[in-house]
């Protein structure tokens, strides 16, 4: 493999909602590989058809109205994997895993937690801990590795628009953090901040708060992070906001990275 590469993840809160400009937007993007979350469709009703006919394989896990994870790629997918069940963890929609192009790419939907100190909470922390786990049993460091998705984690004070307020909620939490690092610890690079280290840069703005986006009341909570052996070969990284302000959104943006294998 040779030349620029793109790929992309996308929380696109229910797929069959997004799929016109979903369609638009591969067609204008090109991408190489696309992670999607949060498709919202059991597996019988996701729209594959519409996504061959766009030039992709896709391969994906979903389930009625939560959850669902999905990649798309331009090259047929291998060594196909869904969910962390081996350690107990029944979210088979919150994780698939491929090799594609010869890259080992892992895509997931981290529960969001929904408050401190529930059990929620501690599922989140003990499902990103898993993921340590994970990857120590099926990938080495030295390997071509990225990992993508909707981490609902935001790493840093520059990911949330109000950090001291933020602080200990949950998406923005201490032993958040600790969890997360841990993982990026095994071998990552966090591509996005490797090309973009200011501050104000979001993937997420939530619905419930009105004029969020226009606000710049926003979160990076969607991840492109790559081993050392190809975070190298990334070009740049960039948010796609022209989704988030487009007709019918989600409350996502498309997060970007462009590798060059030359």
């Amino acid at each position: 493999m040779a030349g620029y590469w793109k790929i992309a993840t996308y929380n696109v809160n229910s797929i069959r909602a997004r799929m016109p400009v979903l369609l638009a937007w591969l067609e204008r993007e090109q991408p190489a590989v696309v992670a999607l979350q949060e498709t919202k469709v059991r597996d019988e009703n996701f729209p594959h058809d519409e996504i061959k006919a766009a030039g992709y394989y896709a391969i994906f896990k979903g389930q009625k109205s939560y959850n669902g994870v999905a990649i798309l790629a331009k090259s047929s997918p291998e060594n196909v994997r869904f969910g962390l069940d081996e350690w107990g963890q029944p979210d088979e929609a919150r994780l698939v895993a491929a090799t594609i192009d010869g890259i080992n790419i892992v895509n997931t939907y981290i529960p969001q937690g929904r408050q401190a100190a529930t059990d929620y909470f501690y599922y989140k922390l003990g499902w990103i801990g898993q993921m340590r786990e994970y990857f120590n049993r099926y990938y080495q460091a030295d390997q071509p590795v990225i990992w993508v998705g909707d981490f609902n984690v935001a790493p840093d004070r520059r990911d949330v628009y109000a950090p001291d307020k933020l602080l200990g909620s949950v998406g923005f939490h201490p032993d958040e953090h600790a969890a997360l690092d841990m993982v990026r610890q095994w071998g990552f690079v966090d591509i996005f901040r490797h090309h973009v280290p200011e501050e104000g840069h979001y993937t997420f703005w939530d619905y419930r708060v009105p004029n969020g986006f226009k606000r710049k009341m926003g979160w990076r909570i969607d991840h492109i992070w790559a081993t050392a052996a190809i975070a190298g070969h990334s070009v740049r990284a960039w948010v796609d906001t022209d989704m988030r302000q487009g007709p019918k959104p989600s409350d996502h943006a498309p997060l970007l990275a462009e590798f060059n294998w030359s």
